[in-house]
């Protein structure tokens, strides 16, 4: 079987999207294509984010590489699958523009997850994979009927089938990555560093899936959600493979970046820089010192609110003081040259203390940002606390509360957003 794997040329304008609109790695299509070539399938990255290719230029592509089977990703990269914009509108131009030549359409990602009918309808594939896509990807490759492979959603005889829930794979057998130098050479961003840098490659990289904890904001119950680690072996070759392609800085997916001593102290002597998204409550200062040594130059560390009612009601099972929290990433910024400390807008928040818990921390050298308005993305308890479990118009439900709710919106969002229905194309009745 021949598998086109495609990233769209993401755009998010007037759109609510949090996450960071550089082009990065498609780790989940890295993933799909080294599992389906294993097992002798061809499979071809078409990443029209990474070299900014128009809906005609990935035709194009596709034409050439005559695909039997089109996948194409509804957020870009794993990074950002519990963030991801709520629209579906890239993609859906994109299989406008490809359907007669794609073969079988298969979507992948957090939408079809979350609500798989849903993302069906709007995006008129013939299947759309829920949770975890590499292994799932792999099994309709090698021939497996689709109602005997969980984990996916599909039109039968003119009713949408819904088989299975969301899938997980054995992460710890996921073999490293290679990427073209082609690819990692023009990667030129550097994800969420703030100190100088020597002007090489950045790339992302993946040690551990999911989370053990359960915030009430995180959209991760439908996918990446057990935390399992990756074997310590293959993400050191996959790392030392982007020493010799010339990377100087890696960013780690990682959903929660845990002090895993190992890795760490793997990392030491391999003259790379690298970032990380963490808890700041979960590391100690001796393995603070240990990240330093390692190469760590950026924290992004979830603080989310200021006062213990707030982080219980988010559900952060934080076991430190705001105080101690406070010492604690001052500590850490005198070791590594960015910290940041998430905020989210939480009531039980007074709005004067925590702006001046924010000029506290700039003072240290730690950057807060104004606190953001909390989406209640489907997938996430708080999603579920409003009004249960997801259904077809979970999207849609969420988006018109968040627009409702706030006045104002985050410092890192530079416009209004728009409403889904202008985002999105409605798919015919």
């Amino acid at each position: 079987m021949r598998y086109a794997l495609v990233n769209p040329n993401w755009s998010f304008e007037g759109s609510i999207y949090f996450g960071c609109r550089e082009p990065h790695l498609p780790l989940e299509l890295g993933y799909a294509k080294a599992l389906l070539e294993r097992r002798g399938h061809a499979a071809e990255i078409i990443d029209g984010h990474m070299f900014g290719l128009p809906a005609e230029r990935i035709r194009e592509r596709l034409i050439g590489f005559r695909p039997d089977v089109t996948v194409v990703t509804t957020a870009p990269t794993y990074l950002f699958w519990r963030c991801a914009q709520p629209e579906l509108g890239v993609p859906q131009r994109l299989l406008e523009a490809v359907g007669d030549i794609a073969g079988v359409t298969v979507a992948v990602g957090p939408h079809g997850s979350t609500t798989p009918r849903a993302a069906l309808r709007k995006l008129g594939v013939d299947y759309v994979v829920m949770g975890e896509c590499e292994e799932t990807l792999v099994r309709l490759a090698d021939g497996e009927p689709p109602e005997g492979v969980p984990g996916l959603c599909y039109a039968d005889d003119g009713e949408i089938r819904v088989q299975g829930g969301p899938q997980a794979v054995d992460f710890a057998a996921m073999p490293a990555l290679s990427w073209p130098d082609e690819v990692v050479h023009r990667h030129r961003h550097h994800h969420h560093r703030f100190d100088p840098s020597e002007g090489g490659p950045g790339a992302e990289v993946e040690a551990s899936r999911g989370c053990p904890y359960r915030c009430s904001f995180c959209a991760k119950e439908n996918f990446r959600n057990g935390y399992r680690r990756r074997a310590l072996e293959a993400v050191i070759e996959e790392i030392d493979g982007f020493r010799r392609q010339g990377v100087e800085y890696l960013y780690f997916v990682d959903e929660i970046f845990l002090a895993n001593r190992a890795l760490v102290e793997a990392l030491i002597g391999r003259g790379l820089r690298f970032g990380i998204q963490t808890r700041i409550d979960l590391w100690k200062p001796e393995m603070i010192d240990l990240l330093a040594e390692a190469g760590c130059v950026s924290i992004e560390a979830g603080v989310e609110s200021l006062s213990v009612e707030g982080r219980a009601a988010l559900d952060k099972n934080c076991r430190m003081s705001t105080e101690e929290l406070t010492e604690r990433l001052i500590y850490a910024r005198r070791r590594i040259p960015f910290v940041q400390a998430n905020l989210i807008a939480v009531a039980d928040d007074d709005a004067d203390e925590v702006q001046a818990w924010r000029e506290r921390m700039r003072g240290h050298g730690v950057w807060a940002n104004d606190p953001v308005p909390l989406y209640p993305y489907p997938g996430s308890p708080d999603y579920r606390k409003l009004w249960g479990l997801p259904d077809d118009d979970a999207w849609e439900r969420a988006h018109e509360y968040y627009l409702r709710q706030f006045e104002a919106f985050s410092d890192i969002q530079d416009q209004r957003p728009l409403p889904l229905d202008h985002l999105e194309r409605r798919p015919v009745a």
